[in-house]
């Protein structure tokens, strides 16, 4: 209804948040099952695979939202600054409600994390949607949706990047962060009646 490249890269994020947030709350549900016969470990890495499919949704949204951009610079269409504003601020409440309801969460789930990196990044956006379109209202600059559009997807990449790094890793049994892989087997050989300690593999579980 505006026009606004930037408020449908705002809305656009938010969607793969809306679709992210409950397969968060699936993958933790079932990652909590305890383990079968079929399956010795469980079904913590569940958590994992929802942040990759999360991360690579964003992925696209990103690459969507830049190629929109890069069509529209020559010619930008008309933007209706006003309607942009107030949808743009109904999305900064929604999402500082979503905030509010994953900050805990975050600090004990990637996946849940990953929600919460990502309603931090829609609350960024729906602030770059909402300057952009003060500027337009006032100056009539156009371009400043563009530019607002940019912002959103350059936002999008960075945690993106990390969060799908980090499942990867685990996906990949990388060793864990902060792990001092040389000082576990010296540890083991330290054991009274042990010889030796080799071939170690130290994995995230």
């Amino acid at each position: 209804l505006s026009g606004s490249l930037a408020l449908l890269a705002d809305a656009g994020h938010m969607l793969t948040d809306g679709a992210g947030i409950p397969q968060a709350v699936l993958a933790v549900t079932y990652a909590s099952r305890p383990a079968t016969d079929q399956r010795t470990y469980g079904y913590y890495r569940l958590e994992i695979l929802a942040a990759v499919v999360n991360a690579m949704l964003l992925l696209a949204v990103a690459a969507y939202i830049l190629i929109q951009a890069w069509h529209r610079w020559s010619n930008p269409p008309e933007v209706e600054g006003g309607l942009m504003l107030v949808f743009a601020g109904v999305g900064l409440i929604a999402n500082i409600a979503g905030l509010l309801l994953l900050k805990s969460g975050s600090k004990q789930s990637l996946n849940v994390k990953g929600a919460y990196l990502e309603v931090l990044g829609d609350t960024l956006g729906s602030l770059a949607v909402i300057v952009a379109a003060v500027v337009i209202a006032i100056t009539g600059w156009l371009r400043a949706d563009i530019v607002a559009s940019v912002l959103v997807a350059v936002m999008i990449l960075p945690r993106t990047w990390t969060l799908l790094r980090e499942a990867v890793d685990v996906l990949l049994e990388a060793t864990p962060k902060g792990m001092d892989l040389p000082a576990i087997p010296q540890h083991i050989r330290e054991t009274p009646g042990v010889i030796d300690a080799h071939d170690l593999h130290v994995w995230t579980l």
